[in-house]
């Protein structure tokens, strides 16, 4: 499995940045904008919880395992690798809509003596920091699942011993 890149997680974020606020530009001139939702900031951080919270139990879980601790619970390797793909997914789509939600609040800062686009683009800064924690998270937790004797060359695949 690939470890995640910060390169691509940016790139994403930059991309569907421009091609939102392009959109939030073309749209607002067509009719009006959607609003960005009061949630979106609030389901972002709650699954940024739930990814560290996920990654504390696992690496507790490993240290005691690694420690050889009595009565220590192992980490099952199929449920490590969930972990991971989960945070990996969590990350790629957190990077898009964060993107999304940054570049709507990049459009709506134009606007802000305007009560409810300031309120708009408020949620929409916070979605962004939230986003920031579910990367942040998901690539934690991906650290954690990793296995001690991985070198890392690069190429994000395991060298031939």
């Amino acid at each position: 499995m690939k470890q995640l890149r910060l390169g691509v997680l940016a790139g994403l974020f930059v991309v569907a940045g421009v091609l939102s606020w392009g959109g939030a530009r073309l749209w607002d001139s067509v009719g009006t904008l959607p609003s960005v939702p009061l949630a979106a900031p609030i389901v972002l951080a709650s699954i940024a919880v739930v990814l560290l919270a996920t990654a504390l139990s696992l690496r507790a879980r490993l240290r005691a395992q690694r420690e050889r601790r009595p009565g220590a619970k192992g980490v099952e390797p199929l449920m490590a690798a969930r972990a991971v793909v989960f945070g990996q997914a969590s990350a790629l789509v957190a990077a898009l809509v964060s993107g999304v939600y940054g570049g709507v609040g990049a459009f709506l800062l134009g606007s802000l003596d305007v009560p409810a686009r300031r309120d708009q683009a408020i949620y929409a800064g916070f979605a962004v920091l939230a986003g920031i924690a579910v990367i942040a998270a998901g690539l934690f937790l991906e650290r954690v699942c990793r296995l001690p004797d991985d070198e890392d060359d690069g190429t994000g695949q395991v060298p031939a011993r």
